[in-house]
């Protein structure tokens, strides 16, 4: 079975509760400490195998991880295991999953090898709001519920409201119909992209 480490708690004599987002559910097992094991850590990809026991959730064992070409890249691990980490809230209290968010991950992990880490989470977060029906193709404000013609500010989950209606940084309106309609990022400046990153991080 193969999945991504989403979540770690620590808990006694350095033993760890992990959460696996899977192809079809997330995870959550119990790892004993030992030295001879393989290390664990969010944003990783993993091969385990799961064993049953008498307790609630089952133990973690032959872990072995599965790397990708930029995993020794500091900057682009460190947004990986951030946006990672959001999917552990995202799928609180939920089990089963459909298979659009293990695949998505995979397409990710891909994308990042050819280009700008946040370019590549904003793009995959924009698929992901799109799989839930959450992309607000209408561009109709959430707060006076007029259509935006012009300027456009965004808030979390890249809902669009009017300048007027937010104090939120403003984008052109043309500017976020290629985000949204074509998942495309190369009119925005690295500052905007940031700002997008931001967003991001309040929660998927």
């Amino acid at each position: 079975m193969q999945g991504y480490i989403i979540d770690t708690k620590s808990v006694k004599d350095d033993d760890l509760i992990v959460s696996i987002l899977t192809e079809d559910e997330v995870i959550t097992s119990y790892r004993f400490y030992g030295a001879r094991h393989s290390i664990i850590n969010i944003g990783y990809k993993i091969d385990f195998e799961l064993e049953i026991t008498k307790s609630n959730i089952p133990r973690l064992r032959d872990v072995i991880q599965l790397g990708f070409p930029w995993i020794l890249d500091p900057e682009k691990m460190y947004c990986w295991q951030r946006y990672l980490k959001l999917f552990y809230r995202h799928f609180k209290d939920i089990e089963h999953i459909d298979r659009f968010y293990y695949y998505n991950l995979e397409n990710l992990e891909k994308l990042m090898e050819k280009q700008n880490a946040l370019r590549s989470i904003i793009q995959s977060y924009v698929n992901l709001l799109e799989y839930e029906g959450r992309l607000h193709y209408d561009y109709e404000c959430l707060l006076c519920e007029n259509i935006i013609e012009n300027n456009i500010c965004l808030i979390r989950s890249l809902i669009p409201v009017h300048p007027s209606c937010s104090k939120s940084r403003i984008f052109e309106k043309k500017k976020i119909v290629e985000l949204f309609e074509e998942k495309n990022l190369i009119s925005f400046s690295d500052d905007e992209v940031e700002y997008l990153w931001n967003i991001l991080l309040e929660g998927l």
